[in-house]
C-alpha cells in the first residue's frame, strides 16, 4: 500500500486534527444547509483563511443530503492534455488516513482515460478539500483526478460515472476551482484598480462563469474561461457537470458568492463560488 504525504504548508490548512476540525466548526456556525438530495459541487480552493468557509458548506450540506459509496474530487490547474488521477491507496490528513479508491484508479488508467500522478506531484486543488471530505463523509473512499481545462473533461466526467454506474457504485462528485485572479500579482488587470474593478469581476467577469455553471453548459464553461479568464479551474467545473447531468440533476444553485477582496481587500484578489447540484 503507497500513502501520499500532506505537501501543502501549514498557512494552507491547519497542521492538527483538533485544529482542521475547529475551523470548520467556525465555518459553519449559525449555516443552515438547503434541503435536497444533492449530487455533486463546487469549491473554491485557496486557503482555508479565504476559501475554507464556502468549501465547507458545500461538502458538509452533501453530506447531510447522502452518504455515497465513493467521493470524486476533480483537481484542478491542468491545460490540456490527458487528466491526472492520484492511484496512492492512501493519504494522510491531519484527521488520520483517508482511503484512495487505488483500483478504480487504475481501471481508469487501463481505459486511457487518465494517466498516474507521480510521486512529486504535488497541487493545492485536491489536497485541501481532503479533511473535509474526511470529516464529513467518514470511512467512504475518495477518487481524486485532474481535470484538463478542454472538452476532455467532459469526457472525464462521462468516463468516471460510467465506470462507477458499471461498478454498481453510487457517489458524490465535487469540482475544485477558484474564479477570477485579478490585479497585479496575477497580471490581469483589464479594468484597473480600485472598487470599479472589483465590481467588474463580481458583476461581470465571475458572473459569466457561474451562470454558465448554473446552467450546466459544460462546454460553454470551458469556453468562457478561455475567453475571459475567469478560472483557473474550468475543467473540475464541466466535469462534474458532466457527471451529475447524468443522474438527470437539471440546474445548478449558487450556495455563496465572494472575493478574497471581502476577506482582506488588495490589489490583487480571487473570486470564489460555492454551488450545490
Amino acid at each position: 500500500m503507497s500513502a501520499r504525504k500532506r505537501a501543502l504548508p501549514v498557512g494552507w490548512y491547519p497542521s492538527s486534527g483538533e485544529e482542521c476540525n475547529f475551523e470548520m466548526d467556525a465555518f459553519l456556525k449559525g449555516f443552515n444547509p438547503p434541503q435536497g438530495l444533492w449530487r455533486g459541487g463546487v469549491v473554491p480552493h485557496a486557503g482555508w483563511y479565504f476559501s475554507g468557509r464556502a468549501a465547507a458548506r458545500v461538502i458538509s450540506t452533501i453530506a447531510a443530503s447522502t452518504q455515497p459509496d465513493r467521493v470524486v474530487i476533480y483537481g484542478g490547474h491542468l491545460t490540456s492534455g490527458h487528466p491526472i488521477i492520484y492511484t496512492d491507496s492512501e493519504w494522510e490528513t491531519p484527521l488520520g488516513t483517508l482511503t484512495l479508491d487505488s483500483s478504480f484508479a487504475e481501471e481508469l488508467v487501463s481505459a486511457r482515460d487518465a494517466v498516474r500522478a507521480g510521486r512529486s506531484f504535488s497541487d493545492n486543488t485536491v489536497e485541501i478539500q481532503l479533511p473535509m471530505i474526511q470529516r464529513f463523509f467518514p470511512g467512504v473512499p475518495v477518487i481524486a483526478v485532474h481535470s484538463p481545462a478542454s472538452d476532455g473533461a467532459l469526457l472525464l466526467g462521462t468516463a468516471v460515472q460510467a465506470l462507477l454506474n458499471e461498478l454498481g457504485l453510487s457517489a458524490v462528485y465535487i469540482g475544485s476551482a477558484d474564479l477570477t485572479h485579478y490585479g497585479p500579482n496575477y497580471g490581469f488587470v483589464p479594468k484597473g484598480s480600485g472598487a470599479s474593478a472589483v465590481q467588474w469581476v463580481k458583476e461581470e467577469n465571475d458572473r459569466s462563469l457561474i451562470d454558465k455553471a448554473l446552467a450546466m453548459e459544460a462546454q460553454a464553461i470551458i469556453q468562457d474561461a478561455r475567453l475571459k479568464h475567469n478560472t483557473c479551474s474550468a475543467g473540475p467545473i464541466a466535469s462534474v457537470v458532466t457527471s451529475v447531468l447524468r443522474h438527470g440533476v437539471k440546474k445548478g444553485n449558487l450556495l455563496e458568492y465572494y472575493t478574497s477582496y471581502d476577506v482582506m481587500p488588495n490589489a490583487s484578489f480571487v473570486g470564489y463560488a460555492a454551488i450545490l447540484y
